[in-house]
C-alpha cells in the first residue's frame, strides 16, 4: 500500500468508529490560483472586447445608412428646387398672356429703319 491509501483508510476508520458522528462538516476554502485568475481575466477582457466591437460595427452600419439617406434627401431637394423654377417659368408665360395689362397693349411695327 501507498502512503496516501494508508492515510485514507486510517481516516475512514477514525470517522466510522462507534459512537461518533459519521458526518463531518469541513469548511474548506476553495480559491482559484494565480494562473486561473489570469486566464479568467483574459477571457473576460476578450468578451468585453467582442461586445465593444459588435456595438461599434452596428453603429457604423447605421451611420452608412443615415449617410446614404442624407445624400438622397439632398438630391431630392435640388430636384424639387429645379422643378419649382421650371413650373414658375411655364406658368409665367400663361399669366402674362392672359393678364389685362397685356391685352390692352398695342403691337408696334418698325416705322423706319436706319441706314
Amino acid at each position: 500500500m501507498t502512503y496516501s491509501s494508508t492515510m485514507t483508510m486510517a481516516a475512514r476508520q477514525r470517522t466510522a468508529a462507534r459512537g461518533t458522528n459519521t458526518v463531518s462538516l469541513r469548511s474548506t476554502d476553495r480559491r482559484l490560483g494565480p494562473v486561473s485568475n489570469t486566464v479568467a481575466l483574459i477571457l473576460l477582457a476578450c468578451l468585453l472586447g467582442l461586445l465593444y466591437l459588435t456595438q461599434v460595427t452596428k453603429t457604423n452600419a447605421f451611420g452608412y445608412t443615415i449617410d446614404s439617406l442624407q445624400k438622397e434627401q439632398a438630391a431630392l431637394r435640388v430636384e424639387h428646387d429645379d422643378l419649382e423654377v421650371a413650373s414658375a417659368r411655364l406658368q409665367s408665360v400663361e399669366r402674362v398672356q392672359s393678364s389685362s395689362v397685356a391685352a390692352s397693349m398695342v403691337s408696334t411695327s418698325p416705322s423706319a429703319s436706319l441706314e
